[in-house]
């Protein structure tokens, strides 16, 4: 039976993307581009820390691993400064496949049966109780040994959106059938037809059943990662780095591993990943007049919002 309790529950937050699609609006007036997951939506708290607080909702802070890049240390060691979250730094940018194993051989280190729920830091969620409710029953529905994938009702045929088509099914938990990346419009809209969802990159699964996806899909990624420990340091991650191509988590690790996966669709939530000015927009224009911002110890560098609503003003 599933215990609740939050023992051998972890949660692994990526926060090592650059935002590039939203340079328009995350670039200061000094230059700087600020990535979106060190931005906040209405001000208040980042999204990365909307994601950490996401995550406490499904495990115990301390067991919070969050990878970041090494190149936005001016941002992360301000917004984790007194913190007890676990902070793996990625050397250099080797695509997801190598940000997420680096953080999955960091929880192996700690506890090799551990349970994983994976979260990327630069989404928004107006409804967070409702996304915790579908994270948890992905977390129960694991344990049975599959990764278990949380997609999102598509509310239009979004060209910019990954894809995941299920198979049939008449229980909320079903197979998955095929992964689509960045369809045309037109394909888009006919994924809608047979059901597919979007891909958010939220998961739930027993480690060793991710790290046994990793030796199938990208065996050299695997082996160069087995010996991986977070207290041997910079160089470590350095030389690991060295030995590898990129690879996409997406791409290279879940399309191929379709016999291996479940699908819950989480309820309507609010969710976007802000990965364009124009859902930025959108997103202000939906929520602002309801969103009530959450109080926090640290505001974001950045706000979303006001930088969206400065370009239409230039504009």
């Amino acid at each position: 039976m599933f215990d609740d309790r939050r023992s051998g529950k972890f949660a692994l937050v990526l926060a090592a993307g650059s935002g590039n699609r939203l340079a328009s609006l995350t670039t200061t007036s000094g230059g700087v581009r600020v990535p979106k997951q060190y931005c906040s939506l209405f001000g208040g708290r980042s999204l990365l820390g909307d994601a950490v607080a996401r995550a406490e909702l499904l495990s115990a802070r301390e067991n919070v691993v969050v990878v970041v890049a090494r190149d936005h240390a001016r941002w992360w060691e301000r917004e984790f400064d007194g913190s007890n979250v676990r902070v793996v730094v990625q050397p250099c940018d080797k695509g997801t496949a190598a940000g997420v194993l680096l953080g999955l051989r960091t929880i192996e280190s700690i506890d090799p049966q551990a349970h994983v729920t994976m979260l990327p830091a630069d989404h928004f969620v107006a409804d967070e109780g409702a996304l915790a409710a579908a994270l948890l029953a992905a977390q129960a529905r694991s344990r049975s040994g599959r990764p278990v994938l949380v997609g999102m009702a598509a509310d239009s045929p979004d060209p910019e959106y990954g894809y995941i088509v299920p198979v049939r099914s008449s229980t909320p938990t079903m197979g998955v059938s095929s992964f689509v990346e960045k369809p045309t419009a037109a394909e888009a809209a006919a994924l809608l037809r047979v059901g597919a969802v979007w891909n958010t990159m939220l998961l739930a699964s027993p480690l060793a059943s991710l790290l046994q996806l990793y030796e199938r899909r990208l065996p050299r990624m695997h082996a160069a990662f087995r010996w991986a420990r977070p207290e041997e340091g910079p160089s470590r991650a350095e030389s690991l780095y060295s030995m590898v191509e990129s690879a996409d988590f997406s791409r290279d690790v879940l399309q191929g591993s379709e016999p291996f996966l479940d699908l819950r669709v989480a309820p309507p939530c609010g969710w976007t990943d802000l990965g364009t000015p124009g859902r930025v927009r959108a997103c202000v224009q939906r929520l602002r007049t309801r969103y009530v911002t959450s109080a926090c110890r640290l505001p974001a560098v950045l706000d979303l919002a006001a930088a969206a609503e400065s370009a239409t003003a230039s504009v």
